[in-house]
């Protein structure tokens, strides 16, 4: 395998594109819609005469608008049964939205559930959804910094739930005092579902409704003004390519330590859809790439483990957290969308020649020697050799979490767990050996004070972060729930977070999630 300079490096635009495709996934959309509503957003943007900063801030606002929404996903599917469902009726009319959402509430459980849960949100419904959307705001804010995108890129899209009449999210701006780029990519985004539901007269018919009130009524003249030179040919141009093509002065290949940083950023992100993955795209890099340097791979191919190891569970996004954080079984239905996840990772990631190898590895990694894994029930020589490792540092990984239905398995239990597998002829037994042999030392993260949070807050944070209620964090640490409750004021209060999402950011960009990695990673 050919080393870094051998492979077309990665443009920004690519990696904020591919992430658009699961963005997609998690409202229920058809990919692309992002896409399509960045090219909306463009057009306007012509029409209006924006100079390059102002261009800039329109083509990353409207590919990132929603990048924070899928963070609390696990509470969205605790109050709606599906978050999936209750995200893709955010683009119906007011009245028609609230209907729908109000008929989700506590889905999928019995009455008395489902009453108990919608006496909570008539209660508290209002100070959570502003919570929730000014949250998301805040989450697209740090991304942008976190792929350090210009300062004017990162107001636009913290503040891109405002609404021209001040009835928007968090509700501190109104008319122009919010940013342009801001207010073009949120019209784009309704205008492309309406356009692609009921072509231009429906879109249309949307912008002057809305206008005034929820959209710029001058951006909404404008498309109405000139809808077939801006919508016309949005169904005949190929969305990608297009948008690939149209990325502004930022349009530089990422360098190797950049790419990995953006990289790494983003599996975080990917990562808080469900308390019960935090952190763990990260660890499955680290112990991927610790095992193929103990298997002797050249540097090139122990980076694109490492690489593989962060995307391979983007398409984690496009399967609702009702799955994912159940407790109880699941059902065949159920189980076979879970199936689809590897190849939806593959699908974000495969319209880029730079990033579609790291997909190809990554699709692979739930597939098993005898034919019996998933995506395409792959066998034998099918399977490629970045793929078993992947495969069985994902696996062990997995394993040494808790999840919904378990908690996180002892060291010793994990590997003999992983040897099983060998046995039965499902994993590869050189995969495996390398891959126990690169978790032979395993360390417990250190937990220094952060923000001066005492040794029992930062416990505590990582029982909230996991998804764990005031009563439960109170069970497990034997503690009176009312301290635990103080305990969680007093966390949110020193880093600076008003929910579980936000705090669970903090952990994971601080070390504190996983609890575990190798002692090969701690010393680097």
């Amino acid at each position: 395998m050919g080393g870094d300079a051998d492979r077309p490096r990665v443009r920004l635009a690519e990696l904020v594109a591919a992430l658009s495709l699961g963005v997609d996934l998690g409202f229920g959309q058809p990919m692309e819609h992002v896409l399509r509503q960045c090219l909306i957003a463009l057009g306007l943007a012509d029409y209006v005469g924006l100079g390059e900063h102002d261009w800039v801030a329109v083509y990353y606002t409207a590919l990132l608008v929603n990048v924070g929404c899928h963070a609390d996903a696990h509470e969205q599917a605790k109050w709606f049964g599906d978050d999936i469902k209750f995200k893709s009726g955010k683009y119906a009319g007011s009245a028609r939205g609230a209907l729908a959402a109000m008929r989700l509430v506590g889905a999928g459980n019995p009455p008395l559930h489902r009453f108990r849960v919608g006496l909570g949100l008539a209660l508290a419904g209002p100070r959570l959804q502003d919570d929730m959307i000014s949250q998301h705001a805040r989450l697209a804010r740090t991304l942008a910094g976190q792929l350090d995108l210009p300062g004017q890129v990162r107001e636009a899209v913290g503040t891109a739930y405002e609404q021209w009449d001040g009835r928007g999210w968090p509700g501190d701006l109104r008319g122009e005092a919010v940013p342009l780029a801001a207010r073009i990519a949120q019209f784009a985004e309704f205008i492309e579902v309406a356009h692609r539901v009921g072509g231009i007269e429906a879109a249309t018919a949307l912008a002057r409704r809305r206008a005034g009130r929820q959209f710029d009524p001058a951006l909404a003249a404008l498309l109405c003004d000139n809808a077939q030179e801006i919508l016309g040919n949005l169904d005949a141009i190929p969305a990608w390519r297009t948008v690939i093509a149209a990325e502004p002065a930022l349009a530089v290949g990422l360098s190797a330590e950049q790419l990995d940083s953006a990289l790494m950023a983003i599996a975080n992100f990917v990562d808080l859809k469900s308390p019960f993955t935090l952190g763990h795209s990260v660890a499955v890099a680290d112990l991927s790439e610790a095992a193929g340097n103990r298997l002797g791979w050249p540097r090139a191919e122990q980076v694109m483990l490492r690489r593989a190891g962060l995307v391979h569970g983007f398409g984690r996004l496009g399967v609702s957290n009702s799955i994912w954080d159940r407790p109880g079984p699941l059902s065949a239905g159920e189980w076979e969308r879970i199936r689809m996840y590897p190849y939806l990772t593959e699908r974000m990631l495969h319209q880029s020649a730079a990033l579609a190898p790291l997909g190809e590895v990554a699709v692979q990694h739930r597939e098993r020697l005898d034919g019996t894994g998933y995506p395409r029930g792959l066998s034998g020589g099918a399977i490629s050799r970045q793929a078993r490792v992947l495969g069985a540092a994902e696996a062990y990984q997995s394993m040494r979490e808790p999840r919904p239905h378990r908690p996180a398995l002892p060291a010793e239990e994990a590997a003999a767990e992983l040897r099983a597998e060998v046995r039965a002829g499902r994993l590869d037994s050189t995969a495996v050996g390398a891959v126990l042999e690169a978790a032979g030392h395993r360390v417990p993260r250190r937990r220094e004070a952060l923000a001066g949070l005492t040794a029992r807050e930062v416990e505590v944070l990582i029982l909230l972060a996991r998804g764990m209620s005031n009563k439960q964090i109170a069970e497990r640490l034997v503690i009176t729930p009312k301290t635990a409750g103080n305990h969680v004021e007093h966390i949110y209060a020193k880093i600076d977070a008003s929910n579980r999402a936000a705090a669970a950011l903090f952990a994971v960009q601080h070390g504190l999630l996983p609890e575990e990695r190798t002692a090969a990673t701690s010393a680097r």
